[in-house]
Order: structure tokens, then sequence, then C-alpha cells
């Protein structure tokens, strides 16, 4: 249990530094650690990233380092694109849940890693394509329940033409939007399923990640954007293998 609780900081501090990471780490850790299961945990994991990035949101706003334009356009169709793919979820395996989670961080680590265009300045995308990315990137963290930042990041800083440092502000925004939506359709079906949410480890895990998050979001503005995204990129595909690892087998003998 002391190993789950440090990884609930470590859950901050990843949100807080990235924007993202928070659910790559955290579903894992309710699976292997706390030991509870595929279905619950990605549904949890929605509640206890999105108060993390809400509170994480709260220094990014106050030094102007959320694109508000991108939170609407991209955010709102994202809330509705969560719903549908947390729906969807209930005729997907929870072993399938994770395979899928594992590959989608692989395609984005892979993205992040390819040299970064930022000097360029790309021009802003025009809106229908913001909503569909939206809407594209809901659909998917939806149906593996997380809050998406790892496939946030990436559509900002590559799509969108925004800094890391302000990519990471923005994704804490629409992380709390979308999860809000996903855990509430999961609230729905978990009963359906059997489950009910384990509001203990929930608020827990919620009031450690808060402080990682504030710490977090202070030690990212020390460090170059391009080291950061390196680092978040080499992040993406340590957590993505080792959920492969422990997904595959499951997969095949199920």
């Amino acid at each position: 249990m002391l190993l789950a609780l440090l990884g609930a900081i470590l859950i901050g501090l990843a949100l807080g530094m990235l924007g993202s990471g928070g659910s790559i780490l955290t579903v894992p850790i309710l699976v292997y650690l706390v030991g509870e299961p595929d279905k619950l945990a990605i549904a949890e994991s929605l509640a206890i990233v999105g108060l993390i990035a809400l509170a994480g949101a709260v220094p990014y706003a106050r030094k102007g380092l959320i694109d508000w334009r991108n939170v609407v356009w991209f955010g709102l169709p994202g809330m509705a694109g969560t719903y549908l793919g947390a729906y969807l979820s209930q005729w997907v395996p929870g072993v399938w849940q994770l395979g899928l989670f594992a590959v989608v961080m692989l395609l984005a680590a892979y993205m992040m890693f390819r040299p970064p265009r930022l000097e360029a300045k790309p021009k802003p995308r025009s809106y229908p394509k913001i909503i569909l990315d939206g809407l594209v990137v809901g659909a998917l963290t939806g149906l593996v329940g997380v809050g998406g930042g790892f496939l946030i990041v990436p559509a900002l800083v590559l799509l969108g033409g925004l800094s890391m440092h302000l990519a990471v502000g923005t994704s804490l925004v629409i992380i709390a939007m979308k999860s809000a939506s996903g855990f509430y359709k999961y609230l729905h079906l978990l009963p359906q399923q059997g489950y009910s949410v384990n509001w203990e480890v929930v608020l827990l895990f919620s009031a450690l990640g808060i402080l990682g998050s504030l710490f977090g979001g202070r030690l990212a503005a020390s460090i170059p954007q391009l080291a950061l995204r390196r680092g978040f990129a080499g992040f993406l595909v340590v957590m993505g293998v080792f959920i492969l690892w422990q997904s595959l087998p499951k997969v095949l003998h199920g």
C-alpha cells in the first residue's frame, strides 16, 4: 500500500509537469498495486485524474498558460467523445481496454519523439478540424478510461501549434472536463457490471496527487521544452511496453 501511495504522488507530479501521464500511472497502480479489477480501475482513474488536473490547472491559469480557444473547441467535443467512448466500453473486455491503452501510448510516444517544428509556428487548425480532433481523442480516451493528456498534449503541440508549456496548462483543463464526462457515464455502467466506486481510494489518491501536481507545475517551469517533450515520450514508451507485456498474454489466452 505504501508503494501505491507513493504512486499517487507520482501521478500528480506527472500531471503537473507534463499535463499528462496521470492515468498512465493511475490505471496500473490501481490494478497491480491496489488489486482492483480492470473495469473499476479504469473508471476510478477518471475521477482521480480529473480532480488532480483541475487543481493542477489553477497555477497555469494564473500565469496565463492556458489557451482557452483550444479548451472550448477541443474540450467540449472531447467531452462528447469521452461520454461515447465510456458508453461503448461496456462491450469491451477490461484486458482489451488496457491493451488498446498501451498501443495508443506507443503511437503518441512516436509522434512526440519526432523532431519538433515549434520554431515554424504552425498555423492554428480550423475549427472543424479541432472539433474532429476533440471527438476522436475523446472517444479513444473514454474507451480506455484515461484523462487523455498523452493524446491531448501531442495534438495541441503538433496540430495546434502550441508551445509545450502552453499545451500542458491547456491539457489540464481539457482533462478535467473530459474526465468528468467519462466518469459520469461509468457511474451508471459500473452497478450493471457488479462494481461500485471505492471513494476512499479515489479521495486519498486525489489528495496526494494534488500535492504532487502543485510541485510538478513549479518544476516544469524550469525545464526546457525540448527536454520536457523528449522525457514525456520516453515515459510513454516505458509504461506502454510494460502494460502491453502484462496484458498481451491475457488477450491471447482470453
